[in-house]
């Protein structure tokens, strides 16, 4: 059944991810604002990439193009591999912290401050803050959770994708 909903559904598959992502920054801004938990610049990193799966898949739901599909699919697919990739790399810095532990300035100050140049190695350092479990939920912190998320939506799009494919094939014929 799951099966034939990717297929007979891509665009529906593609809003509910955008909605899925919406939902996980109401969270976010919801430990940040309501609960008062500080993001470090990892986190920064992963919200913006969330952002933008949100944005792509959102917009990609909105097109009937079958190429705009397979691109607004694989550009998602992209974005979530590099939000896992930076959700697994604050993972492993909460696992072996650093012994020295400086975590700097903050995103926006590094922005202000430093050329681009120089403030995106910054922000990809991960140390200090980045450290630091603030949060878990059974037993997972925050970093965890979003990496678990972000495999997620990358394991969904590529059943989109494979599904699509396997559409097309079928049309051809």
């Amino acid at each position: 059944m799951l099966l034939t909903y990717f297929e007979a559904a891509p665009r529906r598959v593609l809003a509910l991810m955008a909605a899925a992502c919406v939902a996980m920054l109401v969270f976010g801004l919801y430990l940040q604002h309501v609960v008062g938990l500080e993001p470090c610049p990892m986190c920064i990193v992963q919200r913006y990439a969330l952002v933008l799966v949100a944005l792509v898949s959102g917009i990609t739901a909105f097109t009937s193009r079958k190429s705009l599909l397979v691109t607004g699919s694989l550009l998602t697919l992209l974005l979530a591999g590099f939000g896992a990739f930076v959700a697994a790399r604050q993972s492993f810095l909460q696992w072996y912290p650093p012994e020295e532990a400086s975590c700097g300035r903050d995103f926006y100050g590094m922005i202000e401050t430093f050329p681009l140049r120089r403030a995106i190695p910054m922000i990809f350092k991960g140390s200090g803050d980045c450290t630091k479990i603030d949060w878990t939920f059974l037993g997972l912190s925050i970093a965890n959770w979003s990496f678990l998320c972000f495999v997620a939506i990358a394991l969904v799009m590529l059943a989109l994708l494979a599904f699509q494919g396997r559409a097309a094939g079928r049309t051809n014929r």
